[in-house]
């Protein structure tokens, strides 16, 4: 039976790991057990920034900073981290928005009998990103995972 490849296990432990550190953050901040955190999106730390990080640090450490796949893996990283603070987080603000835009119309509607709305019976979901401080700390976690996997794999 052939081993999985190692940059592959390290992004997926690493995304594995920081989904469940979102468990522990979540009791931190709020004071509440939440094991519902471990398939969120959103939240401390991001898991999509420590997959990505893992694995282009355990590139790096594995075939040097000069070779071609720490150059694809680090630029796809950038992009993923960049999307996950910027676009997916305001995508987020706008669906909160929307959903007191929402609310709004509801209490509209009560003094306005002929306004015909009808709600939604779900809110759109609002935590889709992260703060700029969660894609550093789940960057810092992965980079720390994919340097351990690199040096453990070379003894």
């Amino acid at each position: 039976m052939k081993k999985m490849n190692r940059g592959v296990l390290t992004a997926l432990s690493a995304i594995g790991l920081a989904q469940g550190m979102k468990i522990l953050t979540h009791k931190r901040v709020t004071g509440e057990w939440d094991l519902k955190q471990v398939a969120t999106t959103g939240g401390m730390p991001s898991s999509h920034s420590a997959g990505v990080s893992a694995l282009s640090t355990y590139i790096a450490a594995h075939k040097g900073s000069r070779h071609t796949e720490t150059a694809l893996a680090t630029i796809f990283g950038v992009i993923v981290m960049y999307d996950a603070q910027g676009i997916r987080r305001h995508t987020g603000e706008i669906a909160k928005l929307v959903n007191d835009l929402e609310n709004n119309f509801v209490m509209l509607s009560k003094d306005f009998p002929s306004l015909e709305f009808v709600e939604r019976e779900k809110d759109l979901k609002e935590l889709l990103g992260h703060q700029p401080l969660e894609v550093l700390g789940g960057a810092i976690f992965g980079s720390v995972l994919g340097f351990i996997s690199a040096k453990y794999e070379n003894k």
